[in-house]
């Protein structure tokens, strides 16, 4: 007779799905819909990076690559770290942001630690903790998603052990205030606890004034990537940068999880910064007055500052139903559940051709 196994890890049985691969999946299931449930820019990655791929690929540069990076990307992201005056003791690439948020979050987070998070936020943060064996705290930012210093203070205890910041924010498009990042820095001076800034989102800022962790500590962990701004989200390469002796254990971590990462990607990358995104940036602050205009009308809403997302608060209160409300017409929103402990607001991607943002909106304006 067969025993019984013995129950799976709780790390694995705390996850929560993710609801944004379920609407991707229904996306590519049915092309027809109207998707602004996108994640990714809808420009294509410039022809001169695609051929620096091919060339890499041709001259052999497909071999395994040093745990933290090829020297030359890596000097090549100290200087441009230095020249927009990010503090830092140390770097290396990793295999996307997420993996660099991973990989910080394994370094700092065991079993019983916690990790304050703001709400909303990237639905990837509150599970990445779990599957340190930590426990996730909500700082609600509603309704205006600005974080607060006095709200974060009032959730510190003994077991916290970092901050998790994303500034311009997904999904909300807000951007965090430099003196509350001022404050938070001070907080986790005092308390001994780290901040992780997730800041992707940094080539699509389009008002206001925008602060890198990087600029006020040197002992923050910044996690950084190619995929926005180089259109390159399935080349999966990013970099973290932050004090010298958590990136070293980091890197120890990279080696042991996946030996280093795409060595073609790596090579390709070494022209990334050459990237002129100037235009797309224009193009995606067009849009993003285009679908404020229009949605201002019947939604509540804040203007999105930076990223390529809206979440504004749904007509009835409640997210999911109104995402069914929503695909049954046609278009794809992800309900605020997969990314807060409420399910008030929806998101939408201002990322996609003009022809089918305008249909979009038209769509969900009908539906208010």
């Amino acid at each position: 007779m067969r025993r019984t196994k013995h129950p799976l890890a709780t790390r694995v049985t705390n996850l929560e799905p993710s609801g944004i691969r379920k609407v991707f999946e229904i996306a590519n299931a049915h092309p027809e819909y109207i998707n602004l449930s996108i994640g990714e820019p809808d420009f294509d990655m410039p022809m001169f990076l695609k051929e620096q791929g091919i060339k890499a690929i041709l001259a052999g540069r497909n071999r395994y690559t040093p745990t933290r990076g090829i020297p030359e990307l890596c000097r090549l992201i100290a200087d441009q770290l230095t020249a927009e005056g990010i503090r830092f003791g140390d770097l290396f690439v990793t295999a996307g942001a997420t993996g660099g948020l991973l990989l910080s979050i394994q370094a700092l987070v065991g079993p019983g630690d916690e990790v304050i998070v703001p709400d909303p936020y990237f639905v990837a943060y509150r599970n990445l903790v779990y599957m340190a064996g930590g426990t996730p705290v909500g700082a609600d930012t509603y309704p205006d998603f600005q974080i607060k210093a006095g709200a974060v203070e009032f959730l510190i205890t003994e077991r916290t052990r970092a901050l998790i910041l994303n500034s311009p924010n997904n999904p909300t498009g807000a951007i965090y205030e430099r003196a509350e990042l001022e404050k938070l820095v001070a907080l986790a001076d005092h308390h001994g606890f780290y901040i992780i800034s997730d800041e992707v989102y940094t080539p699509f800022i389009y008002e206001g004034n925008y602060t890198s962790l990087g600029l006020l500590t040197d002992d923050a962990i910044i996690v950084n990537s190619f995929s926005k701004s180089a259109a390159m989200t399935g080349w999966r390469l990013g970099y973290v940068s932050g004090p010298a002796g958590v990136i070293d254990r980091m890197a120890m971590l990279q080696q042991y999880a996946y030996a280093s990462t795409n060595s073609v990607a790596q090579y390709t990358a070494l022209r990334a910064f050459e990237v002129d995104y100037s235009e797309q940036r224009g193009n995606y602050r067009r849009k993003r007055d285009l679908c404020y205009d229009m949605l201002s009308t019947r939604y509540e809403l804040h203007k999105s500052r930076g990223s390529f997302y809206f979440f504004p608060k749904a007509p009835d209160g409640n997210a999911t139903a109104f995402f069914e409300r929503a695909r049954a017409a046609g278009v794809l929103i992800i309900p605020g559940k997969d990314f807060s402990r409420r399910d008030t607001h929806f998101r939408i991607s201002f990322a996609v051709a003009d022809d089918l943002l305008e249909q979009g909106m038209e769509i969900l304006l009908h539906l208010a």
